[in-house]
């Protein structure tokens, strides 16, 4: 049975229409983000799953126009920066390395940034869901990250930048973002779902 149909994208199964209204724009109306429904972003994340509830996940963030936003956006890569100035708040996603028990060692836990892409996942999707929309990025200084941030390489890894904002027309852009500000499209299940043994 054909799934939904949202963005321009059609599901080939049935699933939520969230899935396909959320994406990862550019272009950004630049409007200060009201601080509780940036809140309601990390509450969305607060609640994804995580091995033995560990709930690895931190974020760091800052509002345009702050001195940290200064600090977090010189980090980004120019191609980024050259779309992320008109963003609300910019957000960089940690993971901790480790499993902390009170009365016992920290563990080790490779499922750290696992678990950190989970609560991403939720908070873009809230970001979706009330007129926003976040856009994960990886093009950023990520050895100048760990100073910037005040992260402790060893301990944590950063994972990714977020730059959040309420979609502004396309034209607001130039190129070559403006001709790329669409919904990108998805490879299809039978390409990355196997039955009873990997295949690449």
């Amino acid at each position: 049975m054909a799934g939904p149909e949202a963005n321009g994208r059609v599901a080939d199964h049935d699933v939520a229409p969230m899935f396909l209204h959320r994406w990862s724009p550019r272009a950004f109306t630049g409007e200060p983000m009201p601080d509780e429904l940036l809140m309601g972003l990390f509450e969305a994340a607060r609640w994804a799953p995580s091995a033995f509830n560990g709930q690895p996940w931190r974020f760091v963030y800052a509002h345009k126009g702050t001195e940290a936003w200064d600090r977090l956006f010189d980090v980004l890569i120019p191609y980024n920066q050259a779309w992320v100035k008109q963003a609300s708040v910019l957000i960089y996603a940690i993971s901790d390395r480790y499993r902390r028990v009170e009365g016992r060692e920290p563990a080790l836990v490779h499922s750290h940034s696992f678990d950190a892409g989970a609560a991403w996942a939720c908070l873009a999707l809230q970001a979706s869901h009330i007129g926003w929309a976040a856009h994960g990025m990886a093009g950023f200084d990520l050895p100048r990250s760990y100073e910037v941030l005040g992260v402790a390489e060893d301990q944590y890894r950063v994972e990714a930048a977020i730059a959040v904002g309420r979609p502004a027309d396309a034209a607001i852009l130039e190129e070559p973002y403006r001709s790329r500000e669409a919904p990108s499209p998805r490879n299809p299940v039978s390409s990355f779902a196997f039955e009873g043994r990997f295949r690449a």
